[in-house]
């Protein structure tokens, strides 16, 4: 295996590695975030609007989390293909 693939296989291994931790962390704080955030004084159950607070501060953390998440793929992906062409 030349030098080109190992660094291909180590980047492509990076970024999987590195995609399950960030998502982790992301669903880790999302929770925290949202809860205290949504539900100031937990009970037995949620209200209507405490459920839509926490549904909506959720799907922004998911779009920002695909944002930065996109950019990271493509960066990566640049380095791949800049490794091939030199």
């Amino acid at each position: 295996m030349d030098s080109d693939s190992v660094k291909k296989a180590i980047i492509r291994q990076v970024l999987a590695e590195s995609s399950k931790a960030n998502s982790q962390q992301l669903f880790q704080k999302m929770n925290e975030h949202c809860f205290e955030k949504c539900i100031p004084k937990p009970g037995s159950s949620m209200s209507s609007s405490e459920t839509t607070c926490v549904t909506q501060c959720m799907d922004k953390y998911i779009a920002a989390w695909n944002q930065v998440n996109g950019a990271l793929v493509r960066r990566l992906q640049q380095e791949v293909n800049n490794t091939i062409h030199t």
